[in-house]
C-alpha cells in the first residue's frame, strides 16, 4: 500500500529470507564468510545457534548462493527425519540409490560414492536447519555421517543451525561424541540499537528508497526494545511503522507511529531463564559490576565496562561469532580461527598503529621472567589464575603469556590497549596457529593472550600499550585492512583488563 508513497520498487520488510535484503552488520557478514572457509577448508560440523527469528535461515539461503559451483549442496528443513530417512534424503539429492537396505552397507556406498565425487573435484555440504528439533538418534546419525573420509580429507561438510536448545541438546552426555566433532560455534547475537538504525536504513534502500532517513532515532528505539534486537520482529514492527506514517500522509516514522505497530503486535519477551550458560554469563557480569562499583567507591577511579564475554567467529565472533556460536560468535573464529572469525567462533586480531612497528620479537627468544611481586600491579591471585591456563609446549604461545603477564603487572591503570576478540575456543594448537598469521600482519611483540579463567575459561586478545583513549583510538586507523574488516576493535584501560581478571 506504501510502496508509491515513499518511493519503493518492492516491500523492504518482507518476514521471508529474500537474498537481496541480506544485512552484513551485526557479525553476520563475517560469520557468513567463515562458514564458507570452513566448508571449503574441511573443517568438520559447524554450528550456527540464535534466537527464534535471529536470521538463521537467511544465512543459510546466502550461504548456498554463495557457495563456489563446485560445492554441491543438501539442504534439509524436515527435522522429523529418522536415523535412516537422512540417509535417504542426502541419496536423493546427490541423485544416488542404494543397493541395499542395510545402513553398514548404505554408509559404505555413500561413503564410495563421496570418495568418486571429491576425486572430481566437488564438494558436498549439507545444511541442515531446524537442528535442534532433530530426534536424538538422527544427531547419532549425523555424527556416524561426519565420519566419513578419506585417508586425507572430510569427504562430507556438515553445518546445523538451531535455536538455542540445540545446545542444551548437545549438553547431554550421550550426544558429547557428536559435541566434541563440532569444530566451529556461531552464535547469532540480537542487533544493538545502533545496529538496528543501520538495518532498517539498509533495507528501505535495498527496496529502492532514495531519501534521507525515514525512521527517526525515537521511532529506531523503540521498535529496538520492543523487537529484542530480532529480525524478524523488527521486520514486523516496520513494516506495521511504515503503514502507520503513510496512514498519516507523512514521510517520516515517529515515535508515534512506533508505538502504534508496537501496541498493534503481540512479542513476548525471550524465555532465556533455563540456559545455565546465560545463567553463568549473568553472574559474572553482576560479579564484575560490583567490582568496578567498589574500585570508584574506595579508589576515586572511574567505572569501566567488562569485556563483552561472547565469542565471534566472535568472532568473531564471531565467529558470529552465536556459535557464532552463541559468537559471534563465535564470533566469530569463532573468532576467526581457520576461518575469519568472531564471534561468535574466533576471530583475527587488529592491526598497528599508523607509526612503523617494531620487528617481531623471535619465537625462540627466551620468555620474560614476571616482575617482582613487590612491583607487580597483579595481585597473586590473579597470577595464579592466570597461570592455571597453559601453553602445552607451543612456543609462541609461551612466549606472547609470559609478555602478557609482565605488560599487565607494569601497565598503569590509564594506559589502554586495542581488544580484538574474546573467545572461548581456547585450543593451544588453534592459538599457536592465530599467532603464527598475526605475525606476518603486526608485530607480534604487541598482541597479547589473556586467559580469563572460569567457567567456561576464555582468552582476551588486545593489541598494543598506549599511553591515552585517544591514541589508542588513532592506532584503530592504522590497523591492517583486514583486521578493519573482521573487527570491531574497543580501547580498553589496563585497569579494566585487570578487573575482569
Amino acid at each position: 500500500m506504501y510502496l508509491e508513497h515513499y518511493g519503493l520498487n518492492e516491500p523492504p520488510f518482507r518476514i521471508t529470507p529474500h537474498t537481496d535484503f541480506f544485512f552484513d552488520g551485526a557479525d553476520r557478514g563475517a560469520t557468513l564468510e567463515a562458514l564458507i572457509y570452513a566448508i571449503l577448508n574441511d573443517e568438520g560440523i559447524v554450528k550456527v545457534s540464535g534466537e527464534v527469528g535471529s536470521g538463521k535461515t537467511m544465512l543459510c539461503r546466502v550461504l548456498m548462493e554463495r557457495l563456489p559451483k563446485q560445492v554441491d549442496t543438501i539442504y534439509l528443513n524436515t527435522p522429523s527425519l529418522g536415523r535412516d530417512e537422512i540417509l535417504y534424503a542426502i541419496a536423493d539429492e546427490l541423485k544416488f540409490q542404494f543397493t541395499q537396505s542395510r545402513v553398514s552397507v548404505a554408509l559404505r556406498e555413500l561413503q564410495e560414492h563421496l570418495i568418486e565425487l571429491y576425486a572430481a573435484g566437488r564438494r558436498v555440504v549439507i545444511l541442515i536447519d531446524e537442528a535442534h528439533a532433530m530426534p536424538e538418534e538422527t544427531l547419532e546419525q549425523v555424527r556416524l555421517l561426519s565420519n566419513l573420509d578419506s585417508s586425507r580429507h572430510k569427504l562430507l561438510q556438515i553445518v546445523l543451525f538451531g535455536q538455542p536448545e540445540l545446545d542444551e541438546a548437545l549438553a547431554k552426555p550421550s550426544l558429547r561424541q557428536l559435541k566434541d566433532r563440532i569444530t566451529h560455534s556461531f552464535r547469532m547475537r540480537p542487533l544493538s540499537e545502533a545496529e538496528v538504525g543501520m538495518y532498517l536504513a539498509f533495507r528501505m534502500h535495498a527496496a529502492g528508497y532514495r531519501g534521507p532517513d525515514v525512521f527517526t532515532s525515537q521511532a529506531v528505539s523503540l521498535i529496538a526494545r520492543a523487537a529484542d534486537g530480532l529480525t524478524r520482529r523488527i521486520n514486523i514492527l516496520a513494516d506495521k511503522s511504515l503503514l502507520s506514517a503513510f496512514v498519516a500522509d507523512t514521510h517520516a516514522v515517529t515515535a508515534q507511529h512506533a508505538r502504534k505497530a508496537i501496541a498493534d503486535s503481540d512479542f513476548g519477551p525471550l524465555k532465556r531463564g533455563r540456559r545455565p550458560a546465560l545463567y553463568a554469563s549473568a553472574v559474572l557480569a553482576v560479579g564484575i559490576i560490583i567490582g568496578v562499583i567498589a574500585h570508584w567507591l574506595f579508589f576515586g577511579g572511574t567505572p569501566f565496562s567488562p569485556p563483552d564475554p561472547s565469542p565471534a567467529v566472535t568472532v568473531a565472533p564471531a565467529p558470529k561469532a552465536e556459535a557464532i556460536s552463541s559468537a559471534k560468535p563465535e564470533p566469530k573464529p569463532a573468532a576467526i580461527p581457520e576461518p575469519k572469525v568472531q564471534a561468535p567462533s574466533e576471530p583475527a586480531p587488529r592491526p598497528s598503529p599508523q607509526a612503523p612497528p617494531p620487528e617481531p620479537q623471535a619465537a625462540s627468544a627466551p620468555p620474560p621472567a614476571p616482575p617482582p611481586a613487590s612491583s607487580s600491579l597483579m595481585s597473586a591471585a590473579q597470577l595464579q589464575r592466570m597461570g592455571r591456563y597453559k601453553a602445552e609446549g607451543q612456543p609462541l604461545l609461551t612466549e606472547r603469556l609470559a609478555a602478557t603477564r609482565e605488560v599487565l603487572a607494569q601497565a598503569p591503570d590509564d594506559a589502554y590497549a586495542l581488544e580484538l576478540y574474546v573467545t572461548d575456543k581456547i585450543d593451544q594448537e588453534r592459538t599457536e596457529r592465530f599467532l603464527a598469521r598475526a605475525r606476518d600482519l603486526v608485530p607480534l611483540s604487541d598482541v597479547y593472550v589473556i586467559p580469563i579463567v572460569g567457567n567456561p575459561t576464555r582468552l582476551w586478545v588486545v593489541y598494543g600499550r598506549f599511553p591515552s583513549r585517544q591514541e589508542a583510538l588513532d592506532a584503530q586507523k592504522g590497523l591492517p585492512p583486514k583486521y578493519q574488516r573482521e573487527f570491531k576493535s574497543v580501547p580498553r584501560s589496563f585497569a579494566e583488563i585487570r578487573h575482569a581478571l
